[in-house]
This record gives structure tokens, C-alpha cells and sequence, in this order.
């Protein structure tokens, strides 16, 4: 599956285009982990300057994809399983908190506009694009308990996990969106705030073992394959 949102023709910033192409370059496995990134190569390549490089570097550290060290600069990370687990327990947690919340919130026209987001997610076939759609829905299912700090903390456990999904969804395509979160929209449809919270963390957690596979088994090429 091509990452096509990460070389699409419109101009992007520097930073951008720098980050794009990390982003590309790691998904596709010309940097692995341990490998250290050195702004100057980088920046020749892009013909860019090293600034805009530095800054898509700090965009990495925050999504947990590269470290940075003093003295050695960005290092790729590890797809850490247990940080990983942790990320996804809280997410359950959260987010079974708000649709709890919303519940009572949500009517005709927000049922509707879930049922948009879902079918806009199935239309998606850019794996970029679809990360950012199924973000997109789930954030607006959370906005809807109107608790803002709340819905700060599930955003930023976002930024956290949305490079590993784009690693996932690089090489495997989930199920029918709608298909998948049918339990969910169903308890929101009969007001029952219990059976949604419940439905909700059981579909955020089931997706733990097939993405924590495929992190370990990246993990595992990534030991065994030389580096150039």
C-alpha cells in the first residue's frame, strides 16, 4: 500500500516536506532503529537547509519515532511494546470516560455526522489520510462529552500512536469502518451510556494484539536484516 499523502503534489512548508519524507523513509524501512539521522545529509538531499530538518526532528521525538540524544543528534526509535500497551490502556480508559459523558449529547444531527465520518473513513485509501479520518471521528465522538482537558488528553495520546498505525496500515488494511464501530454507533442510537463506554473500550482494546504482532515483528526484521 503506497504512502501517497506523504508525496502529493501540493507545495508544503520546508519542515513539511522534511518531515514527510523521514516519515516515508522510516515507514519504508531505509531507516531503522538505532539509526542515527544526521541533519546536514538530510538537508543536502532535500536541498533544504538544516533548520527545517531539526524542526521535523522534534515533530518525530513528540510522535515517539526518534530520540534526541545529546551529542549523537536523532536516533530512530523502537516501537516500544510495552509503552505501546500502556498508550492503548489509556486510550480505553479516556475515551470510554467521554463517550460515557456524550452520551446524552448526542442526537440526530451528531448521529449523523458520525455516520459521515465512518463512511468517509471507507472511501479513504490513503493510509495517511485514513489515520487522520479515523482520528477525526474519534475525536469528535470525544469533543461531544464537552469536557475540554479531557479531550486534550486523548489528543495527545493520539500524536502517540498515529505513526505506529501509519506503519500498520502501510502493510495491512482494517475492516469496514462502519462495520467495526456499528456496536458503538448502536449504543449511541439507544442512549445507553453503559453498553457504549463498554463497546467502545472493548473496540479500542481489540485492536492491541494485532498492532503489538506486527510491532514485534517489525522489531524482529529490523534486528535480523544487515545495515548498509
Amino acid at each position: 500500500m503506497p504512502l501517497s499523502a506523504l508525496s502529493r503534489s501540493a507545495p508544503f512548508s520546508a519542515e513539511e516536506e522534511a518531515y514527510r519524507h523521514l516519515l516515508q523513509a522510516i515507514c519504508a524501512g531505509r531507516y531503522r532503529n538505532g539509526d542515527r539521522l544526521i541533519a546536514e545529509d538530510i538537508a543536502s538531499g532535500l536541498g533544504m537547509s538544516r533548520m527545517p530538518v531539526r524542526s521535523a526532528f522534534q515533530r518525530l521525538a513528540a510522535e515517539g519515532l526518534v530520540t534526541l540524544r545529546p551529542h549523537r543528534g536523532a536516533v530512530v526509535s523502537g516501537l516500544d511494546l510495552a509503552d505501546m500497551r500502556e498508550v492503548f490502556e489509556m486510550r480505553s480508559a479516556l475515551e470510554g470516560l467521554a463517550i460515557r459523558l456524550a452520551t446524552p449529547h448526542v442526537g440526530p444531527r451528531e448521529m449523523t455526522r458520525l455516520e459521515r465520518l465512518l463512511e468517509d473513513l471507507d472511501e479513504e485509501d490513503d493510509p495517511s489520510a485514513w489515520v487522520a479520518q479515523h482520528r477525526a471521528f474519534h475525536e469528535y465522538l470525544c469533543s461531544l462529552a464537552e469536557r475540554p482537558r479531557l479531550l486534550r488528553q486523548i489528543t495527545s495520546l493520539y500524536a502517540l500512536i498515529e505513526p505506529h498505525m501509519l506503519l500498520w496500515l502501510h502493510v495491512d488494511r482494517p475492516q469496514s469502518a462502519r462495520d467495526e464501530h456499528a456496536p458503538i454507533l448502536a449504543a449511541l442510537r439507544a442512549g445507553d451510556a453503559v453498553a457504549a463506554e463498554r463497546v467502545l473500550r472493548e473496540h479500542i482494546e481489540s485492536t492491541v494484539p494485532d498492532l503489538l504482532t506486527f510491532i514485534e515483528r517489525s522489531g524482529d526484521q529490523t534486528r535480523s536484516e544487515p545495515r548498509s
